[in-house]
Formats: structure tokens, C-alpha cells, sequence
């Protein structure tokens, strides 16, 4: 099947590649899309290089699925226009996500509900992602009431150059342009993304709306503060969960146990538990600190974390466009498997 990867010279895109291989996903040509200054560019795929072509290139293509990690601006602009090529678009951004019309769609909850007119098909936010594949086999249980989240995130998210910022803050050079408005290295910023008018950045509000779109239920409320904190590898999440229902705590680590896409690393007595460095490169949501809100009924304390690079974005697309492949939800042309 012919995949094009829109962004695929980015930090995100790169992922995209090396899922797409490590998934061995049955790729017949991979089409790497870029902006007019990467074109011609080369990236590597299976061993082999692959010239970085335009959009207009692209679509002439007949690619079966485009997978898009290239901003929100861009996706606005080009993925209808690949969708009305019959292209069906896996958008990494934060475009299409609460576009009513569009599904929001973490593949171990809700991939059910795609259809072949799902022509647009968002991804969600990265610490939207790994917490809501946490609480979802809980709230089939017990209904999530209430959930107060703190995030721990990676500079990754921010991209390459957030990345640069650190190391170079690390090596003591001013040469680089500064990506946040403060050090990051020896830091941490109670600010990701644009702060609203209520307070709240944009980042926080996501993960509030983003919630109650995947689980389908408008009646989960959600708070979050997130932080920008100098690691790479992924983002870390301090979650505390009220239910409708009550609960045993053996019950809950089993559910957990037996959840899809959930590593529960939970053994304070060897001080066992998720950490950025020891998700690094893997796509599970690792769960821990699993213990009883001593405060009040009913309530949960957990930490998750993720790696955001991949299951936070990259892999959460790939898996996406497995489902799309495996139940024949996406035009197959000629061209499209050529």
C-alpha cells in the first residue's frame, strides 16, 4: 500500500518512519512529503532513500493513507485537499480534533466508530493520549466522575529546536535562539502552548476537551496543569481519578494489567515505577503509583508515562492506519497499491 508521510523531515515525522518499519507495516512505496525547502531532500526508510517530495507531488501519487505531522496551518490548508483526492488523512495536529464532524481516535478505545467516509481522522494530544488509555478500562468499570491531572512533559514536544535549547543551556553556549520564554535546563515552566483568557493554556484545555471527546461522555470533568520539565523521552502524569462507583485496589491494578497498551511497573518496595528514561523508544502507556486517595471516596492516585514522540503521536497514527488497513476502511486504487 502506497503511505505518504506529510512532515516527514520533522522530529515527529522521522518517528512516523521508524514505526512504520518496526511495525512492518506493509508498505509498497513510501511518498515523504515536505515543505518547499525540504523538497529533494532524502530520508531513509528500510535502508533505502526516499526523495522528499511537494504536496502537489503527493497527491498525484494516490496514496492510499497520508499520515500528517506538518502543523496545523499546513493540515487546514492541504488535508482536505487530499481528501478529496480519496486520500484518507491521519492528522497529527491540533486541527481537526474538535471539529465536530471529525473523529478523535485512540485505536484501544474508540477505533470502532471509523468508518470509509472518515476521509480526516485527528490524533490526539500526546498527554491526552496516554492518560485516556489509562483510564479507560477503569471508567467501563467504575465511570470516571472527576479527574485532576499534572503533566510532566518532555522538551520533545515542543520539537528539534526546544531540544537544542536544552543541550545547549547544558553546554553553557548562547548561540541558538531560545524556543521558551525562560532556561529550561535546571527549570521547569508551569506553561505549555498560549495561556487563554481563563487562565488556563491551551495545552490544559485539550487535555479538558479532548477527554470527554474520546471517552464519549460529556460528563467527565477535567482539570490539568502541564509542564514543560528538561527530559526527553517522554511525558510523565500525576493522576488523581474520582469514580461513581467504589473500588478495590487489587481490582483496579488488574484491570490495568489486563488493559490494551497498558505496562503496569508498579513495586515501591524495589522501587519499581514509569520513568521518562525507561519508556524512551516504546509505545505502551506505563502505569504506577497506584494507590488510594486517602482524602475522600471513591478516589485514585496514579502515575502514567509515555513516551510522546511515539505512542503520543507516531505510533498512535500508525496504529491508527492498521485499523484503517485491516477492516478495509480506505480507497485501494490501483495507483494506491501499486
Amino acid at each position: 500500500m502506497k503511505i505518504a508521510v506529510v512532515g516527514a523531515t520533522g522530529l515527529v515525522g522521522g518517528e512516523i518512519l521508524k514505526v512504520l518499519e518496526e511495525r512492518n507495516f506493509p508498505v509498497s512505496e513510501l511518498i515523504p512529503v515536505a515543505s518547499e525547502r525540504s523538497v529533494g531532500k532524502q530520508v531513509e526508510f528500510k535502508g533505502k532513500a526516499y526523495t522528499v517530495v511537494s504536496f502537489e507531488d503527493a497527491i498525484a501519487a494516490k496514496p492510499a493513507i497520508a499520515i500528517f505531522s506538518a502543523g496545523g496551518s499546513t493540515s487546514l490548508a492541504l488535508a482536505p485537499k487530499f481528501a478529496e483526492a480519496g486520500i484518507t488523512v491521519v492528522d497529527n495536529s491540533s486541527a481537526w480534533r474538535m471539529d465536530p464532524t471529525k473523529k478523535l481516535v485512540v485505536p484501544e478505545i474508540n477505533a470502532n466508530t471509523l468508518t470509509p467516509e472518515d476521509k480526516i481522522i485527528a490524533n490526539p494530544n500526546c498527554s491526552t493520549i496516554q492518560m485516556v488509555v489509562a483510564l479507560k478500562p477503569l471508567h467501563d468499570r467504575y465511570r470516571v466522575k472527576r479527574v485532576v491531572v499534572s503533566t510532566y512533559q518532555s522538551v520533545t514536544g515542543t520539537g528539534k529546536a526546544a531540544v537544542d535549547q536544552l543541550f545547549a543551556e547544558r553546554e553553557g553556549r548562547a548561540d541558538i535562539p531560545k524556543v521558551y520564554p525562560h532556561p529550561i535546563d535546571l527549570n521547569v515552566l508551569p506553561h505549555i502552548d498560549v495561556f487563554l483568557d481563563n487562565g488556563y493554556t491551551k495545552e490544559e484545555m485539550k487535555m479538558v476537551n479532548e477527554t470527554k471527546k474520546i471517552m464519549g461522555d460529556d460528563s467527565i470533568r477535567v482539570t490539568a496543569t502541564t509542564v514543560r520539565i528538561p527530559t526527553i523521552g517522554g511525558h510523565s502524569e500525576a493522576v488523581n481519578v474520582e469514580f461513581d462507583e467504589e473500588f478495590e485496589l487489587n481490582d483496579v491494578v488488574e484491570l490495568l494489567r489486563n488493559a490494551e497498551g497498558v505496562v503496569v511497573q508498579d513495586d515501591p518496595a524495589n522501587k519499581i515505577y514509569p520513568m521518562p528514561l525507561t519508556a524512551h523508544g516504546r509505545d505502551e502507556v506505563f502505569v504506577g503509583r497506584i494507590r488510594r486517595d486517602e482524602t475522600q471516596p471513591r478516589t485514585l492516585n496514579f502515575w502514567c508515562v509515555a513516551d510522546n514522540l511515539r505512542k503520543g503521536a507516531a505510533t498512535n497514527a500508525v496504529q491508527i492506519a492498521e485499523y484503517l488497513m485491516k477492516h478495509n476502511l480506505v480507497e485501494t486504487t490501483e495507483a494506491s497499491l501499486a
